[in-house]
Formats: structure tokens, sequence, C-alpha cells
């Protein structure tokens, strides 16, 4: 028997004959945030909607703690909190009372309601807005009170779609500290279009594009795939490309403006020790080497252009 929380096997969902979602295929465990990542229309929603059991795929399934969807979709939903893009907040409501509201919703005994709305406060930075209307709070702390009611019943599974969107920076920054403290105890899953959010709160990434994943690792392998095997090097005299490709391991060499090189070498070789020396013997007034990372978006350009082309 798995450990798995979610398990999404196969996910395809047809509208008018036209795939909006394509075998989607990932599973996640307890403790970990999974970012569902991809510009605006590429099938988050639809996903999102089918992980929580508001739209049946046309094929596939989605399991949640073992239990499929399809055949028990209250047992599945019971275990599930979700924070839509669109928060169901009924602003006329204190805090305590869309809390406790919520709390019965999830079916949360009587006796605990009380525990249940004071800890998703805590958790969620709230308790010294209980009796403060919705309607009077800020956009930032309208999103804290959306989170609270997905957690109040301490589900298995978190499942927010697009939690910054609107927000300002200080919001954001805060809404990202509580998407990871609420992942140490539960599973996540956050769907986004904003490609500095994943590497900052996510363990797991999904890169989906016209329906399609494109990608599907860890956030150390997206990361490795932006550091690449390049070299950024400064000179104030450069010397002629062929030298710099006689250095053991430079496979690559690339002239750019104002005395600047991109190196590219080859997997298991490490040449910046070699550069530096070829470059103090040849005097080519070496100023600086560093890693030439790729940018987020260029990552993300790349993976949906090889799509494209697959296509």
């Amino acid at each position: 028997m798995n450990n798995f929380t979610v398990e999404a096997i196969e996910l395809t969902r047809l509208y008018g004959g036209r795939e909006a979602v394509s075998n989607v295929n990932f599973t996640l465990s307890k403790g970990e945030v999974l970012g569902f990542l991809g510009p605006n229309g590429a099938g988050k929603s639809t996903t999102m909607k089918m992980l929580t059991g508001n739209l049946a795929p046309s094929y596939g399934s989605v399991k949640i703690c073992g239990i499929d969807m399809m055949e028990n979709p209250k047992e599945a939903k019971a275990l599930i909190g979700y924070l839509p893009e669109m928060r169901p907040l009924y602003k006329e409501l204190t805090v305590d009372e869309y809390l406790t509201m919520a709390a019965r919703l999830h079916r949360v005994s009587a006796k605990n309601i009380k525990k249940a709305v004071e800890n998703a406060k805590e958790r969620c930075g709230l308790t010294h807005m209980s009796k403060r209307l919705i309607e009077n709070l800020s956009n930032g702390y309208q999103q804290r009170v959306g989170i609270a009611q997905a957690i109040i019943h301490s589900p298995m599974v978190v499942i927010l779609d697009e939690p910054t969107v609107g927000l300002d920076p200080i919001q954001i920054r805060d809404i990202r500290t509580l998407i990871r403290e609420v992942g140490t105890d539960h599973s996540v899953i956050i769907s986004t279009h904003i490609l500095p959010e994943v590497e900052m709160v996510c363990d797991q990434v999904q890169i989906i594009d016209k329906g399609k994943l494109v990608f599907n690792g860890s956030i150390d392998v997206l990361k490795r795939q932006r550091v690449g095997n390049k070299l950024l090097i400064g000179l104030r005299n450069p010397p002629a490309i062929e030298e710099v490709l006689r250095i053991s391991g430079v496979s690559e060499a690339e002239s750019l403006a104002n005395g600047l090189m991109r190196v590219r070498y080859a997997e298991s070789t490490e040449p910046a020790e070699a550069i530096v020396q070829a470059a103090v013997q040849q005097g080519w007034g070496l100023y600086q080497i560093a890693p030439d990372q790729t940018s987020l978006e260029d990552v993300f350009m790349q993976l949906t252009y090889q799509e494209q082309l697959a296509v």
C-alpha cells in the first residue's frame, strides 16, 4: 500500500471534442507542496476542479488517500480543503462567524468547532481579526480567511488556486510564508502562473501548457535546468574564441558585449580553474567568472517551445 495523499491518473477533460487537459499524471505525499504552473488558459483551473471533485474528468481518475473521487466522492472530498481563485467569502459576516459556518459545513463536530476556529485563526494570523467584518479587511487578510476555511477541518490535502493574485508584495510574501507552514502538516497543491512563486514555496513542480504536462519533477531539477553547464566570463582583453575552446572541458564559447563571454562545458567537467589559469598566463584581464543562470522565464519558454515542436 502506498502513502500518496493525491494520485492523478491519466486525467483528461474534453470540451467540445478538444482536450483542455490531456493525460495528466502525478502523485503527492504528506508534507509536500506541489506547484502547478502554466500560462493563463493552460488548463490549471480545469485540473484543480477535477482534483477537488467539482468537475468530472472525461477520462482518468483521482484518488485522495487511496479513495477514488468518482466512486466515493463524499469520503474523498472530506479529506480536501479548497480555496478557488474566486474566494468563497460571505463578507457581511465577521471572521469568527464565517469560520464557524465553514467548520459546520465541513462537518466538524459541535464540541470541536470552537477549537477548530481558534486553530485556523492562529495558523493564518487572524486571531486579532476575530470580530472584524470580512468586508472591512484588506485583500491580504481576506485571502488569509479563505485559506483558514480551507484548513479548518484539518484536511489531508489543501488545494489553492492562484493564492496570491491581486495581492501587494508584502501580502504576497506573507501568504507564501503561510503556504510553507501549512505544507508541513498537509499536502498542498498551488496553481499559479507566477514563476518565482513556485521556486520559493514548492518542493515539486509541474508545468502545464495547452493542457499537457511539459515538466514534472522536483524544484531541484528545475533549478539545475536554470543553471546548466554555463559560465559567464568577463575579460578586459578577450582572446579569440579558438583560444578558449582549447581549454580542457570547454565545448562552446560565445562572445558577448562589453568583453563578456559565455562558455559551455561538458557534463562531467569543471573548467573554471583552467580558465582562470589561462587568463592569468595569457593576460586576458579576467575580472568576472560565475555560473550563467537561465531565467525561470527562459526555462519555461524552452519547455513550452519544445512541446510546440512535438505537436
